[in-house]
């Protein structure tokens, strides 16, 4: 590999990470980048190995390739390769096939490891700090969060990586996005993104490779840096990272897929390096007080169109949004300029997601659950990200709390985050949603969809209308 021919200077977090991977440069923005890491699911996964197969190029090296089944898989208790899908089951099953005779690492429906992408690669250690992971999901940004560039491709490119070991790549542009103050009881790095989203337009980070950081960021957890990333590119973004620290190397620890014995002391050696400089400029850089923001959530069609959960639906003037995508918003979601959110009724409630099915989401929608019932007419769904995050809340007895209170206990998937699965909520149905997106028809035909955080999601839940957790917690 050859060096940046950028002159030395203070770097950026992403330029180390991208210098470290650079191949060749090219006239103009595209650069050849070797890629450390390849994960599959099985919606385009057997599309990326099968033509590969009929072009007759191996695969460059195999211990680096993952593959699981979670976008269609049935997520019912006592599933098996059966989906709601018409004729997903062959997706599953060619994938299966496909992934075996390539020999690479599957992580099958039954596997006691399966689980959703961006939740299993953390879990196992396979996503590792200064690392470049790529994968045919948008949402592959999310593992940005170990410190690595991380970013969603397509089945084509996924065909170039597995074959070469190396993409073509535009260089992004960078964007330091710093969350500055202490987070208010109740505030969420989901409600972090949404406050971004909406303050900047989803188009806000076009192209970028975000860093995340400041003191709230410093302060999260790595489950919260997760659904930090996650959201990356709910703003445009190309990725979001945030720098490796003890936090970092302690969660990965004695992980599967991570280094071991000497090797993990010089892996923790060089990760500490992975620091934007002192200096380091940044193409563009914005600063978002933490400590002033509120539990978000969204009133239209985009995750742009979000406000605090105590709010109304603003007027046209307030919204900044051209008037023929705000009367279209209005529209699909049944609502009137002024509506206070907290007056809507809901039909179901969704936790689920690569966004917000982590253990720690579930333990805080749980604290909020206990001793409560869900409100009559509501149905309500958890979905948890893995088989591991499964076994796990089972163990603290999480999964009784869900059931006692009336939500549906079920199997690792993406399942309801989006109609692929062939399972959906109702035409005009209400619901509240740890998922990430709520375009039109995202969760179904006609489903109306207000994406928050799991706690308002459970506190709505209860309520039988959209509710400020808050409440529920003092």
């Amino acid at each position: 590999m050859t060096g940046s021919s950028r002159a030395r200077g203070p770097r950026t977090l992403f330029d180390k990470i991208w210098e470290a991977h650079l191949v060749s440069e090219t006239p103009g923005r595209a650069s050849l980048v070797a890629i450390d890491r390849i994960f599959l699911h099985e919606r385009t996964g057997s599309v990326a190995l099968k033509g590969l197969k009929q072009a007759g190029r191996p695969i460059a090296d195999t211990a680096r390739v993952f593959c699981t089944m979670d976008h269609i898989v049935d997520t019912f208790p006592g599933r098996s390769d059966e989906t709601r899908m018409p004729g997903g089951k062959a997706f599953i099953t060619e994938t299966r096939e496909a992934a075996l005779e390539a020999g690479i690492r599957l992580f099958d429906v039954r596997d006691p490891d399966q689980g959703i992408v961006h939740v299993i690669s953390p879990e196992l250690g396979i996503v590792l700090p200064g690392a470049t992971l790529v994968c045919p999901d948008s949402h592959t940004c999310t593992q940005g969060a170990l410190g690595a560039l991380a970013w969603g491709i397509g089945s084509t490119e996924a065909e170039h990586a597995l074959a070469t070991g190396t993409l073509r790549v535009n260089r992004p542009s960078t964007l330091l996005v710093r969350f500055e103050g202490t987070l208010a009881p109740g505030v969420t790095a989901k409600d972090l993104s949404l406050a971004l989203v909406s303050r900047h337009g989803s188009a806000g980070g076009n192209g970028c490779a975000i860093e995340y950081g400041g003191s709230a960021v410093r302060d999260m957890d790595i489950e919260a840096r997760l659904t930090l990333c996650n959201m990356a590119t709910e703003f445009s973004a190309m990725t979001g990272i945030v720098a490796p620290d003890e936090k970092t190397f302690a969660y990965l620890e004695g992980r599967r897929y991570a280094p071991r014995g000497e090797l993990w002391e010089r892996a923790v050696a060089s990760w500490r390096r992975l620091a934007s400089d002192e200096g380091a400029r940044f193409d563009r850089e914005i600063d978002v007080d933490a400590g002033g923001l509120a539990p978000m959530i969204t009133w239209g069609t985009s995750p742009q169109h979000a406000i605090p959960v105590t709010g109304a639906v603003p007027a046209l003037e307030a919204s900044g949004l051209p008037r023929e995508s705000y009367d279209r918003a209005l529209a699909y979601m049944g609502l009137e300029p002024g509506t206070p959110l907290g007056e809507l009724p809901i039909d179901a409630a969704f936790i689920g997601s690569c966004t917000n099915s982590r253990l720690s989401d579930l333990r805080r929608a749980a604290a909020l659950l206990r001793g409560r019932k869900v409100a009559p007419g509501v149905r309500a769904i958890c979905v948890p990200g893995s088989m591991h995050v499964k076994r796990e809340a089972e163990s603290e007895g999480l999964d009784e709390v869900f059931k006692a209170a009336g939500f549906e206990w079920r199997e690792p998937g993406c399942s309801m985050c989006f109609f692929a699965g062939g399972e959906s909520f109702g035409p005009r149905e209400r619901v509240v949603s740890s998922t990430n997106r709520n375009f039109e028809s995202r969760q179904g035909p006609e489903t109306r969809t207000h994406i928050a955080s799991p706690e308002t999601v459970a506190a709505s839940a209860v309520a039988g209308h959209i509710a400020d957790a808050r409440r529920l917690a003092s």
